[in-house]
């Protein structure tokens, strides 16, 4: 019965997946389907301007900083990431923006305080661009670093100037089903709280949506790991906001993998929207 019933999840993963991507093909306008073009960039920064840590009230935390523009940006990596995971967007990004990449509770180098939730990282990052009297930043965030930005957003909305939101699902259940299984099998034989927040969190409903009410671009890949519906979901409703799907690109390939296209996507829906 087991195999029967994986069996069916594959098929239909593979189905729904075709029917989707057939979808994204006719209508791509549906999704406002991107290509990002790389040539011409300017070269990279290549040394931090900070390493350095920030005691805050429930994480000592950990960032580096990038700095030649005049213009903040928080760069917040995904689940298991760290500083380095967005380190080749801060390079490029910082041609024009200074740039800090904070490091989260319970990740890289900043301290464990043994809980962690998106409430309470967006408190942690609220935290942190006060701390450092940060003006309104963009705040850029990858998987679940997006999924702390639109939080950020709706319960702090006077602190981010706008927000990038790369990857984000609104909660467990929109995921293509092999991710969560292989979460799942992951947690069986290491149990990781980082992993039960990504099982059983968020939960964005629209009335937590409409909270956000700072410029937001709401950002997927093509073959990204939740279904392109969720992304437009999201969109509708945070009013106001730009949505994109990035053509060919998956979960990471655009904004943690690939500098240039980070500083592309960027930059351009920042310039297009005068911030």
């Amino acid at each position: 019965m087991k195999t029967f019933v994986n069996i069916l999840l594959v098929i239909t993963t593979f189905f729904s997946g075709f029917m989707s991507q057939i979808d994204f093909m006719i209508n791509p306008q549906k999704y406002n389907a991107v290509t990002l073009d790389i040539s011409n960039l300017p070269a990279p920064v290549q040394t931090p301007e900070a390493d350095a840590y920030i005691e805050l009230s429930e994480v000592k935390m950990h960032y580096l900083v990038y700095s030649t523009g005049e213009k903040a940006v928080v760069l917040v990596h995904g689940n298991g990431g760290s500083a380095n995971s967005l380190k080749e967007a801060a390079r490029y990004l910082a041609n024009d923006y200074t740039v800090y990449l904070p490091e989260s509770r319970c990740h890289g180098s900043s301290s464990d305080p043994g809980v962690i939730s998106y409430d309470l990282m967006a408190k942690d990052l609220n935290e942190f661009i006060e701390a450092l009297s940060i003006e309104k930043p963009v705040i850029i965030g990858h998987s679940d670093g997006a999924i702390n930005a639109v939080t950020l957003a709706a319960l702090y909305p006077e602190t981010p100037g706008a927000i990038i939101a790369c990857g984000a699902n609104s909660n467990p259940g929109t995921f293509k089903p092999y991710f969560p299984l292989g979460v799942w099998a992951k947690n069986l034989f290491k149990p990781d709280k980082l992993n039960d927040m990504m099982l059983t969190l968020p939960d964005f409903t629209p009335e937590f949506l409409a909270k956000v009410t700072c410029p937001a671009y709401i950002v997927s890949g093509q073959y990204d790991i939740m279904w392109l519906s969720d992304t437009v979901y999201i969109h509708e409703n945070i009013k106001g906001s730009d949505m994109a799907v990035i053509k060919g690109a998956d979960h990471g390939s655009y904004i943690s993998r690939d500098g240039r296209q980070a500083y592309v996507l960027s930059k351009s829906w920042l310039d297009g929207r005068g911030i």
